[in-house]
């Protein structure tokens, strides 16, 4: 009878550790989260390198269990999860990630064209209007100014940012960036067509001129010298991002930016994603604060894409007939490289399959960049 006792005690015991035990509604509502970001990212192919290490890490975040000092989760110091986890808190995932696309961007269609630096900039306003929302919907500054980042639509820059403003509400912003970034198909069309009338889309932009070896290798030194100088605070992301570039370049150090664009941003992606998928946990992650979050997420995306459409309407009020802009390029100037460029591209065969708006498109695309690294700056620089 004792040895029956010992043995249904210990089943207890066992049965109280599993997740089957320990399960909440929160911890089932953020695995189908995951399981929807994983299905988006097979079936719908939104960003698979994204969404599928975010989605899995969702499911392992939320994987209940009982805290009894076994060192599990992502939020439990010296665990494993939370040894990787610190790269995200600390801020050097994105500078790295930002040296591999810096390695593989070709900035060719905007120093051909510096002008599309323009369009670059007036997307940014994303950033700010949300900023400005964000206070409006109770947010402190320093919050506010870390959920604005979304607008960018550039997800290391938006986890960079939020690890030094507002590090409670970083897996919240990471998560909505990243699934904003996934939806730029869904969400810049419609916005796209709105703004712009049959006149408009069938511009023809001339052909971009043939950039210089020299001109691309000068580039990321001015580039550097430039933004860094008025924005200091931008460094580590800047700094990282016209490295990588030069190492491009330059034509002489071809491994290692082989292994930036390659192997280097692989790992990182990763280790960026499954952590902050991981970071999502019910407890911490399902509160209002996160729905707002999502919700102004949202809002600067929109807020983005028509300021960068509007932008391009309203310049070419100023530009000769022969030297208009499509304003169906506007949309480029947010920062998720390269599916703003192609969305502008797809939306323009729509209207003239022989208008071929991709190059041009990543003008802006690769100044959004740039863009919302100096907003992240600015940001950080008077609320840091």
């Amino acid at each position: 009878m004792d040895f029956l006792s010992f043995i249904g005690d210990n089943l207890q015991i066992f049965l109280s550790y599993t997740g089957f035990a320990n399960a909440t509604w929160g911890h089932l509502i953020m695995i189908a989260v995951g399981l929807v970001f994983i299905y988006l990212a097979i079936a719908k192919e939104f960003e698979p390198m994204l969404l599928i290490p975010i989605g899995f890490g969702i499911l392992i975040g939320n994987i209940p269990f009982k805290d009894a000092g076994l060192q599990l989760g992502i939020y439990e110091e010296g665990s494993v999860l939370n040894i990787l986890y610190q790269g995200v808190t600390s801020g050097w995932y994105p500078p790295l990630i930002f040296l591999g696309i810096g390695a593989m961007t070709d900035f060719s269609a905007l120093i051909s064209n510096p002008k599309l630096m323009l369009i670059g900039a007036a997307a940014q306003f994303g950033i700010f209007g949300a900023y400005t929302l964000a206070l409006l919907w109770g947010f402190d500054p320093s919050q506010a100014g870390a959920i604005g980042i979304i607008g960018g639509a550039d997800g290391p820059t938006a986890i960079f940012l939020s690890s030094k403003l507002a590090p409670n509400l970083m897996g919240a912003i990471a998560v909505s960036a990243y699934s904003y970034m996934a939806l730029v198909p869904v969400i810049q069309p419609p916005i796209m067509r709105l703004l712009t009338n049959k006149k408009e889309r069938l511009i023809r932009m001339k052909p971009p001129r043939v950039v210089s070896q020299t001109e691309k290798i000068i580039f990321p030194i001015v580039g550097l010298l430039l933004t860094c100088f008025l924005v200091p605070s931008g460094l580590p992301l800047l700094g990282m991002l016209f490295f990588g570039n030069l190492l491009k370049e330059s034509g002489v150090t071809r491994r290692l930016a082989e292994t930036a664009r390659g192997p280097l941003i692989d790992v990182i992606t990763i280790l960026l994603g499954i952590t902050v998928g991981a970071s999502t946990q019910a407890t911490q992650f399902l509160t209002w604060s996160s729905l707002k979050i999502f919700g102004l997420g949202a809002l600067s995306f929109v807020i983005a894409t028509t300021a960068g459409v509007l932008f391009v309407k309203f310049f070419n009020l100023f530009l000769k007939k022969d030297n208009k802009i499509n304003p169906l390029i506007g949309n480029a100037g947010v920062s998720a490289v390269p599916d703003s460029a192609r969305i502008s591209q797809i939306v323009g065969l729509e209207y003239d399959s022989t208008n071929y708006l991709l190059m041009h498109a990543m003008g802006p695309n690769v100044a959004g960049v740039i863009g919302s690294a100096v907003a992240a700056g600015i940001l950080l620089g008077f609320l840091g």
